[in-house]
């Protein structure tokens, strides 16, 4: 009995082993005729979206900046030369390289005592002159009173001539008497004549003793010029630079022996093209006085002052172009003459200008700007300047729209961006949800009905979502570009 019991129980599970290997054959025969037997389709192709980095273009007023770089120079610069050659006998403490100095302060002296003398030769020979001037005016003085004395006699000879004359004629006269007075009259006239010839030489003594006066003090002038040129003097205050004199040495003449700077007057002096020489000019063709930002660059901390447009070359020098302009320093702090700078002159303003990166402007003038369908439209600007990395633009279709900041060569016409903008953040272009025609909404159900790819419990809450009011942005989008 157990061996029966045992053979129908085995041969019970050998049934259920080859029913349950026959079922399974059939499933998977119905399998590979389903799949079989099913339309094969193709997945459609997804759209690529690329993320770009995008600034709103807001139109305004802007300054440019033209950055050039200059060389400071003193506009006020004396160069020191001794007029006189000599030893040097005091030298001032303050004449060394560097030292300030104030106007009027004597820098250098030289050894004066052949000066001096020849200045005592010229004044021992004025006085000279001086004395022979008074003379002359005594000997003149001298003369006119003689020559009124023989006048005088003169006029009484004549008048004795007169009365003998008379006495003739009346009979009591003798022609010997008359002829006496006569002779007395002839010689008073001679001595006349005499004493107006003695007047004449005095005055020509005293013109002699004048010019004689003049050259003297000339001659003293030139002596006391040459005192003086032995004294070298500060025609204004300011910084020595230069200096190469040395107490007890010799000097030439016209010797340079150091400079001296103002150093509250100076100016920067830089070269820019002619272009960018047109924007600086007003209307009738004068330099504009525009401010300028004077910066000598050095490590950790930079020494900035300010300038103001002065002036520009008169002509242009050989080899060069554009042009040299001067820029007057109003506060210069930390500035000598000879430093290397940088010059920023603050053009006129501009306006219905976008300051745009410079990565935004492709090579042939235009830039990507965002429409309301993320999608890339090309607009064509007009370059107006370049500032470092940006660009100053101006265009009439780029107000309040959004422009991507760098252009790839991925980059194009019609090509669907996500624009975010410079902090990170989305752009929100559209609304999170929308409301659909029920047109749209019935093909977009009907879509997602037909779909037997989709699992049943998205299907449900999409559809769901499709049958209200409002249906996201997102869902719509996903289900329209697979359909």
């Amino acid at each position: 009995m157990r061996f029966i019991r045992k053979s129908l129980i085995g041969l019970f599970l050998f049934s259920v082993t080859l029913g349950l290997l026959a079922y399974s054959a059939q499933m998977v025969k119905t399998a590979i005729s389903d799949r079989m037997n099913q339309e094969t389709r193709a997945p459609q192709a997804r759209e690529r979206t690329f993320t770009v980095n995008v600034m709103r273009a807001e139109p305004g007023v802007l300054s440019p900046t033209l950055d050039v770089f200059g060389e400071v120079q003193s506009r006020r610069t004396l160069d020191l030369r001794m007029a006189a050659a000599g030893q040097v006998v005091f030298l001032d403490p303050d004449f060394i390289e560097g030292g300030q100095v104030q106007a009027g302060q004597v820098l250098v002296q030289l050894d004066d005592a052949d000066a001096q003398s020849a200045l005592a030769r010229a004044r021992a020979d004025l006085m000279d002159a001086q004395a022979e001037i008074s003379e002359a005016d005594r000997a003149i003085r001298l003369a006119a009173d003689e020559l009124d004395a023989a006048l005088a006699q003169a006029g009484l000879r004549e008048t004795a001539l007169t009365r003998q004359l008379d006495l003739q004629k009346r009979g009591v006269g003798t022609a010997a008497a008359v002829e006496t007075a006569e002779l007395a009259v002839s010689a008073a006239q001679q001595s006349v004549l005499s004493r107006r010839s003695a007047v004449d030489q005095a005055q020509a003594r005293q013109a002699q003793a004048q010019t004689r006066l003049a050259r003297a003090e000339l001659a003293t002038q030139d002596a006391e010029r040459r005192v003086n040129d032995t004294v070298l003097t500060a025609q204004f205050s300011g910084t020595l630079s230069g200096v190469s004199l040395v107490q007890g040495g010799l000097v030439s003449v016209n010797e340079r022996i150091g400079q001296l700077i103002d150093p509250t007057a100076l100016e920067v002096a830089f070269r820019v093209s002619t272009q960018q020489y047109s924007r600086l000019l007003d209307p009738q063709g004068q330099l504009l006085a525009l401010p300028v930002e004077i910066t000598l660059s050095s490590t950790g901390r930079s020494l900035v002052s300010n300038a103001v447009l002065s002036r520009d070359s008169g002509s242009v020098a050989q080899g060069q172009t554009g042009r040299l302009l001067f820029a007057r320093i109003e506060n210069p702090i930390g500035l000598k003459p000879g430093d290397f700078v940088t010059v920023s002159v603050q053009e006129p303003d501009i306006n219905y200008a976008v300051r745009l990166p410079a990565t935004a402007l492709s090579p042939d003038q235009t830039v990507l700007a965002v429409d309301d369908d993320n999608r890339l439209d090309p607009v064509a600007v007009t370059l107006l300047r370049r500032q470092g990395n940006d660009v100053i633009v101006r265009s009439r279709d780029l107000a309040g729209r959004d422009v991507v900041m760098q252009q790839t060569p991925l980059l194009g016409k019609g090509i669907k961006v996500k624009p975010l903008r410079g902090d990170g953040l989305e752009v929100p272009d559209q609304p999170a949800e929308i409301t659909l025609t029920p047109e749209r909404r019935a093909k977009l159900i009907a879509f997602v009905e037909g779909n037997t790819r989709m699992p049943q419990d998205a299907k449900t809450r999409i559809l769901t979502q499709l049958n209200q009011e409002k249906v996201p942005t997102d869902v719509v989008e996903r289900i329209e570009s697979r359909m």
